[in-house]
């Protein structure tokens, strides 16, 4: 089956959803989700979108923070474009039915987190990124342009290579042309055309263990780019969120908001003493990438598998009112947040690197577009400032938007692209086999390419991952595609990218915090 359209957006979350509104009133749309239309990283942020509202906070004030944050390899136009953007982007947002909480004065209620000098980070109690889904949801379904396909799992991109032409990383002019997806409910693959594509397909945290993220973040379009020759970087910079729920029995791990934390939350070690300080001035709202490492050393060098959040000193109504989702979940599992410490462990949580993208969020591939956590805009840098990741969404979904429109009428679809090659007759193998191997690279990457590294450990990942790599090519060249499969392939490569720059960046900068590098301003962790 073959489908035509003039925008393909591949991902449900803040970035395509609004991509998505921008188009439609140009050419068709077609979004592409592998799960529910509502299953996306979006969903699950707790916490907020960061923007200047009120003095005395300030544009600067908030592009000084980020470049902090990053650790000197943000890229300082990328950073004073998307800051400086962010108010009219917020806006647009409200005026697309989005409710951020207010205060008694009728003003937003902004609260603060890690990084952040100060409060700007605008809000939905504590399920922001639910509301922000629920609303850009309730405007795509009202637009006669954009058609929404369900459980549809995009496979690969369509390039020059699918026309016979050879195609490597150095090809000037790789073109996308759409995909092949599969339809997960008829096990049919389908060539669906386009004349753009956008890719939104979130993150990748289930290459890890323990990860907040969903079980769908399987990293598939950084994996689809980097096989079809697009070019991805800073793929080492992956940030754990310093504070998941500890509930061993739960996956994904449910998120103790960093907000808690600008609330007033304090880190306390099991026998209830304050341990930030020892780290970094800023205690307990330092940045993610400093206490996720002093929680792990923590929990290091007293052999204990978690530590305290307290915020049993703060206000009990404003503390339920602000984290209601997060008070009802520890109330099930026998905590009271006002009365009880929080047990926390850091959990993968974001990837800082990605699709390597330009201003207007075009990918190194022609006609394709990337926005949100899959891309590398240079904004985050070394490291994530917290919540600035729906912004730059939201600001990279417009710039792409924007140029798209542009640039569409002058592309046409390529109509000699061969069906899908179904001749791989064979029966799929005994789920187990996938299964276990998904164990296997998750333990890989978070037992060797986690919150701490040394060349040893980068260089054993490599040589297991390289078996688990091959082998699960030869299961996929010669059986029947499914999801799992795909996802396991896609994990695999994501890994193995991770590995792989991580092995060539020798220092320790931000998210990337090498045993063998330290850095000599960081004395409690060398």
């Amino acid at each position: 089956m073959k489908r035509n359209v003039d925008f393909l957006v591949i991902g449900s979350g803040l970035a395509g959803l609004s991509y998505a509104l921008k188009v439609a009133d140009h050419g068709k749309v077609l979004i592409l989700t592998k799960a529910n239309e509502d299953e996306s990283n979006t969903k699950y942020a707790q916490g907020g979108i960061a923007s200047v509202m009120y003095s005395p906070d300030s544009y600067e004030k908030h592009i000084e923070d980020t470049l902090v944050c990053g650790d000197g390899l943000c890229n300082k136009e990328v950073v004073r474009m998307v800051v400086s953007e962010s108010s009219v982007r917020i806006k647009e947002l409200i005026e697309w039915g989005v409710q951020f909480d207010k205060n008694q004065k009728g003003e937003f209620d902004l609260g603060k987190e890690g990084g952040h000098s100060e409060n700007r980070v605008l809000h939905h109690k504590d399920n922001t990124g639910f509301e922000i889904e629920r609303a850009l949801l309730e405007k795509v379904h009202a637009h006669p342009n954009i058609e929404i396909l369900h459980h549809y799992f995009a496979i690969e991109l369509l390039t020059q290579h699918h026309l016979g032409r050879k195609v490597t990383s150095r090809t000037p002019d790789i073109e996308c042309y759409g995909v092949y997806a599969l339809n997960t409910k008829t096990n049919q693959i389908e060539q669906i055309l386009s004349r753009i594509t956008l890719m939104a397909t979130g993150g990748a945290g289930q290459v890890y263990a323990a990860t907040t993220n969903p079980f769908i973040t399987t990293g598939d379009g950084v994996a689809m780019v980097y096989r079809a020759k697009g070019r991805v970087e800073n793929m080492e910079f992956f940030q754990f969120h310093p504070t998941s729920l500890y509930n061993p029995n739960e996956r994904p791990s449910f998120l103790i908001s960093e907000a808690m934390r600008g609330f007033g939350g304090v880190l306390k070690t099991i026998d209830g003493k304050e341990f930030m300080h020892k780290y970094d001035k800023r205690g307990s709202l330092a940045p993610r990438d400093i206490v996720a490492r002093a929680i792990d050393n923590e929990m290091k060098i007293r052999g204990d598998d978690f530590v305290f959040l307290d915020c049993r000193h703060l206000d009990k109504e404003g503390l339920i009112k602000h984290f209601p989702n997060i008070h009802k979940k520890c109330l099930s599992l026998g905590i009271d947040i006002t009365k009880d410490y929080i047990p926390v462990v850091p959990a993968s949580h974001y990837m800082c690197g990605g699709i390597k993208v330009d201003m207007n969020g075009r990918s190194s591939i022609l006609n394709l577009y990337a926005a949100g956590e899959c891309s590398c805009t240079g904004l985050h840098g070394a490291n994530r400032l917290a919540s600035n990741s729906l912004l730059e969404a939201v600001v990279y979904a417009h710039r792409s938007a924007k140029d798209s429109v542009e640039r569409f009428k002058n592309v046409d679809h390529c109509d000699s692209i061969p069906e899908w090659n179904a001749e791989r007759t064979a029966s799929p193998e005994e789920m187990v086999l996938i299964t276990q191997s998904l164990r296997e690279a998750q333990g890989i990457m978070t037992n060797y390419v986690g919150i701490v590294r040394s060349n040893l450990r980068l260089k054993r990942a490599f040589d297991r991952l390289l078996i688990l790599h091959n082998e699960t090519e030869n299961l996929y060249e010669r059986t029947t595609v499914s999801p799992e499969l795909c996802q396991l392939r896609n994990i695999i490569k994501v890994s193995y990218i991770i590995i792989k720059c991580a092995m060539m960046r020798k220092e320790s900068v931000g998210l990337h915090y090498m045993a063998d590098y330290p850095k000599k301003f960081s004395p409690a962790f060398s």
